[in-house]
């Protein structure tokens, strides 16, 4: 078992995702549509792919919602 902290909650993996791109494509999220931010640092969105993860890190997904 693995454990990233998304947004403050815990979250448990059978196999922890690769990278970024990979976890967003897990929880279903597009990536053209958040923010990522891994142990306190900026993640671009180009950089995804090869950022990768590793058991118990923390990482803020914040997403854009259009409206106005």
């Amino acid at each position: 078992m693995a454990f990233l902290l998304i947004n403050g909650e815990k979250k448990q993996f059978d196999a922890l995702p690769e990278n970024i791109a990979e976890l967003l494509k897990h929880l279903d999220i597009d990536a053209a549509t958040v923010v990522a931010e891994l142990d306190g640092q900026i993640v671009q969105r180009q950089d995804f792919a090869k950022t990768k993860l590793i058991d118990n890190q923390k990482i803020e997904l914040l997403r854009f919602v259009g409206g106005g």
